[in-house]
């Protein structure tokens, strides 16, 4: 029987010799998945013997991740703001880039007393049920056009106890009958539109890492010729469903934010923000609809 210290040398040659770019830490983490331990366990009993039937297991998700397969494809779970979410090749993987989006908006949203939020391109779910989970008066709609990404997307929102408190819709947008019905009454009128939309230009997919370009979906993935395509359509109509004040914010690529900045500015939106991620590079735009007199 080998030891733990000695399967999980083995897990981080094979991921080095695969190029993973963390293979030690991917190594430790589906050692810690497989046999459901600790890092303090792990340090306390690495010279035990670990069963020939989770060397197995384990020895077989390394391999998957040697092939580059997502880690958290492999799982089945990403943490995203401190909570755990269910995540599968159709959706895209939560990254911490996106929590500097999320953060900004519930700085924005965190005094009103019962925010309404609309995601669009919601794919897991991950940024609108992580708003509610942190703004608990607050309710919200999401929207995907996948009918595989909205599946995944309600089985986190059942994990998180948020059934009652976030409706999901699927839509190209705003095509569906949810809103063409309802567009202009009171409870389609929400104080935040965010989303973090297919940003990347269609030549540049085939330069993504293999993670990403074999095993994300692509629909979440492809901002057309321009990567531009989703910011203009959704700020073209996003007007129509935001209250005055409301807020329009988005996720954009490190080179996105004057080109997202002139959409907005070219649709009536004002106070427009960059916001920069924690590595330094222009990842949120934030833009907020014209008040109406009285409301100033």
């Amino acid at each position: 029987m080998r030891t733990y210290k000695e399967v999980l040398e083995d897990g981080i040659q094979l991921l080095e010799t695969a190029a993973i770019e963390e293979a030690r830490l991917d190594a430790w983490l589906l050692l810690e998945y497989t046999a459901d331990i600790t890092r303090a366990w792990y340090y306390a009993h690495m010279d035990d013997g670990l069963d020939a039937k989770t060397e197995e297991r384990y020895r077989t998700l390394c391999t998957k991740r040697a092939q580059h397969i997502p880690l958290q494809h492999i799982t089945g779970r990403a943490y995203f703001m401190g909570y755990e979410f269910c995540v599968d090749e159709r959706v895209l993987v939560p990254r911490q880039d996106t929590e500097v989006l999320v953060e900004e908006a519930i700085s924005r949203m965190r005094n009103l007393e019962k925010p309404q939020i609309l995601d669009m391109c919601t794919g897991s779910g991950c940024i609108l049920l992580s708003l509610l989970l942190e703004l608990p008066q607050a309710l919200g709609t999401g929207v995907d056009v996948s009918e595989g990404a909205l599946c995944v997307a309600k089985e986190n929102r059942k994990r998180l106890g948020l059934e009652q408190r976030a409706e999901l819709i699927q839509s190209d947008l705003f095509s569906a009958d949810y809103f063409q019905k309802n567009s202009g009454n009171d409870h389609m009128e929400y104080d935040m539109l965010i989303s973090n939309p297919p940003y990347i230009r269609t030549e540049d997919i085939e330069g993504l890492m293999e993670e990403v370009r074999f095993h994300d979906p692509v629909l979440a993935l492809d901002g057309k010729e321009n990567g531009l395509y989703f910011y203009e359509k959704i700020t073209e109509q996003a007007g129509t469903y935001l209250k005055p004040g409301g807020w329009l914010m988005y996720e954009i690529g490190c080179d996105q934010g004057m080109d997202v900045s002139e959409i907005m500015k070219k649709n009536g939106f004002e106070q427009i923000e960059i916001k920069k991620d924690l590595a330094g590079l222009d990842r949120v735009v934030t833009g907020r609809k014209m008040q109406e007199e009285q409301n100033v």
